[in-house]
């Protein structure tokens, strides 16, 4: 494997960018280009020979068929699910976490921005994240990844209150769900407070940031820790004549914010993670001190008669018991906000095609609260 030399024009323009001062670097599956070990595997082969391969800690790389690829991780779950039958929602996170760890030593070739085996998929994100590289590998599920984010990215995903397709960048968090947007959307309808400015805490894809703009926010500033969400975000509004409402800043939190607004708006992960999460990961499952740090920065961002609105879930609760609910907590415990508004919308059955045993679907509703300082 030979790294290719930089292409430091493509790279600053598909890769990078400023943001206050700052520059911040796209995220990108890790490619493997160090010469490695592996075990090859053709379609003709016995798919549990890959598998062994794997539990034994060796790297097996597809060379025929982008389909023996999947042949080997159907074989793989298949093992998995005998190995954790358990149906709970901690069980299936054991039998998740154990997927990844032996998956990601699946490989895929990558030559020329393309997959080298046969009758695999085209995937605009390997020629506009690895501009830098000409041959290198990657794990087959990172390459699903890339694949389907660059689908939902192609064709764009529809969102009923924006009534317009958005483009997700890689590596992005956008919903597949739409109940938490429509609650925020239902209570913008009758929001009559000021609407000079807002904070959009953890923007995304940058769907909340749009909703306030549709109902006539004049000034909106949008923040995420995530780089891909900033370029991403920084890329579609150049295209659009909102990039002069829309303020980028990159940073965990309020990021570089030191003023105060009339409406923060934070739609944080849903889960209490159990292990330090990364990637998309964060997203999703928050760390112990994410609300505590997010309650005492929001009061020195809200204007006295401003609101803070969460969009959260009740997810936690009727998945794990014992786990308490942090917007209760600190409105018991803070001693900074005090609830105005608590608003309900249960969550659509689960798709019938899902393989996964989501039961506790049928208990979850997304919750949208309203706080103003005391």
């Amino acid at each position: 494997m030979q790294n290719a030399k930089n292409k430091l024009g493509m790279l600053k323009s598909e890769l990078e960018m400023r943001i206050s001062g700052k520059k911040i670097s796209v995220n990108r599956p890790e490619p493997i280009v160090a010469d490695i070990e592996v075990f090859p595997y053709k379609k003709r082969m016995d798919p549990m020979d890959a598998v062994d391969a794997l539990i034994d800690g060796h790297f097996v790389l597809i060379v025929d068929y982008y389909s023996s690829g999947l042949a080997v991780l159907s074989e793989l779950k298949k093992h998995l699910e005998k190995k954790y039958p358990d149906q709970t929602f901690r069980g299936q996170r054991e039998f998740r976490t154990a997927y990844k760890e032996l998956s990601n030593k699946l490989l895929l070739h990558i030559t020329n921005n393309k997959l080298t085996v046969r009758k695999s998929p085209e995937i605009g994100w390997l020629k506009d994240l690895y501009p830098d590289f000409t041959e290198f590998l990657l794990p087959y599920p990172q390459v699903q990844g890339l694949n389907s984010s660059w689908q939902w990215y192609d064709k764009g995903i529809f969102v009923p209150v924006l009534d317009r397709k958005i483009h997700p960048f890689f590596g992005t968090y956008f919903p597949t769900r739409f109940e938490h947007v429509k609650v925020f959307e239902k209570w913008l309808d009758r929001y009559k407070g000021d609407k000079k400015s807002a904070i959009d805490v953890g923007t995304g894809s940058g769907i909340l940031s749009f909703q306030m703009l549709k109902h006539g926010f004049e000034k909106i500033c949008a923040t995420d820790n995530n780089p891909n969400a900033i370029i991403g975000l920084s890329k579609s509004l150049s295209k659009t004549k909102l990039e002069s409402k829309i303020e980028l800043q990159f940073g965990d939190l309020f990021a570089q914010n030191n003023t105060k607004s009339d409406l923060i708006v934070f739609n944080p992960p849903w889960l209490p993670a159990s292990y330090n999460p990364e990637g998309l990961d964060g997203a999703i499952y928050y760390e112990k001190d994410l609300f505590p740090r997010f309650f005492a920065e929001a009061k020195k961002h809200t204007k006295i008669n401003g609101r803070v609105v969460i969009l959260f879930s009740n997810l936690a609760q009727i998945t794990n018991q014992k786990e308490g609910h942090p917007i209760e907590k600190e409105l018991a415990e803070g001693g900074r906000f005090e609830k105005e508004l608590l608003l309900h919308k249960k969550v659509r059955s689960a798709s019938k095609n899902t393989k996964r045993n989501q039961n506790w679907r049928q208990e979850e509703m997304v919750e949208l609260w309203v706080l103003k300082l005391l």
